[in-house]
């Protein structure tokens, strides 16, 4: 199916004139914690400064974004699942934490149950990247430059189990090529090396990868998403370079500690949909070649449940491990 399309089908319209909510009775009264799965400088890290930016404006109290990289953005989560149920430790999470972790990884908590879904702030394609060592100008010279060097060329990801991975599982499948998986605790960590030379591709999200496409440090090869991205209009799909049945997408989404009060919860709910409609928030977001997809409390609950039932389906039909 195509992801896009699927995401597409899911749009309506978002009313106009919201106002931000009543603050809920005492929260919050002291500053809010946004956790990160990933390091600085990566998409879910961009996501959550301008939230916390956002959040602090309106909220008149202070918004501090913290890092806890790695196990496929799980640590991050599980300090969330734990933390006090207050509304005062939120959780930006994607795809790979959400959807994609839970059937790879024994996890102390559950991903379903102990974190509540405030809102979809954005989906995003990834995008097949190379650095200047790698010659290959599309797609079909890629796969003969791989072809004639086997076992030589590596990609990199922002974890074991991310939408990086899993895509770059699927490409080799489909090409019948032999890559070398080379996992790293965030995307700007895997750019290092793939700027370097020391990995030849990546399979990154556009929100990571346009800074450094725009600098001119990586080369786009093709979108694993159905459609070209609104940021890369140049930049053909898999599909389009020959290559069938991958269709990658990474959705970014606000989550809050499970058991927070019902009012906290909505008024997380209100400032993200306020926050949502800023002409440079949707500026920002574009940049980053994301769509905004109006899914909030009940509705982002239930295509976060579809989404963990999708990659389980995915993931067993791959035999994709954690390994």
């Amino acid at each position: 199916m195509n992801r896009i399309t699927s995401f597409t089908a899911v749009l309506c319209l978002v009313g106009l004139g919201l106002t931000q909510s009543a603050t809920a009775q005492g929260y919050p009264n002291k500053p809010i914690k946004i956790m990160v799965g990933a390091s600085p400088g990566g998409g879910t890290d961009i996501v959550a400064r301008v939230l916390a930016e956002k959040l602090s404006a309106s909220l008149k109290q202070a918004v501090v974004v913290e890092n806890r990289a790695g196990a496929s953005n799980t640590i991050a989560a599980e300090i969330t699942a734990k933390a006090a149920p207050d509304g005062h430790t939120l959780l930006v999470a994607t795809t790979t934490g959400q959807a994609i972790a839970p059937h790879l990884l024994k996890l102390n908590y559950d991903a379903q149950k102990d974190i509540t879904p405030i809102g979809l702030v954005m989906a995003v394609p990834n995008v097949l990247v190379v650095g200047s060592a790698v010659k290959a100008k599309d797609v079909s010279e890629l796969i003969a430059d791989i072809k004639a060097k086997p076992g030589t060329f590596q990609y990199a990801s922002s974890g074991i189990g991310s939408t990086q991975h899993i895509a770059g599982e699927a490409f080799a499948a489909r090409t019948g090529l032999t890559l070398l998986h080379v996992p790293y605790r965030g995307s700007s960590q895997a750019h290092i090396d793939l700027i370097g030379g020391a990995v030849q591709m990546m399979f990154d999200t556009t929100s990571s990868a346009m800074p450094q496409i725009n600098g001119g440090k990586l080369r786009p090869l093709a979108v694993t998403s159905g459609q070209r991205a609104s940021v890369l209009p140049n930049t053909p799909t898999l599909m389009e370079a020959g290559v069938k049945d991958i269709d990658m997408t990474t959705w970014y989404g606000l989550f809050v500690t499970g058991g927070t009060p019902d009012a906290t919860t909505k008024l997380l709910i209100d400032e993200l949909k306020r926050i949502s409609l800023m002409p440079d928030v949707q500026k920002r977001i574009a940049d980053l070649g994301g769509m905004q997809l109006p899914l909030y409390g009940d509705d982002f609950k239930a295509f976060n449940a579809r989404e963990f039932v999708t990659y389980r389906t995915l993931i067993k039909d791959a035999n994709i491990t954690a390994q």
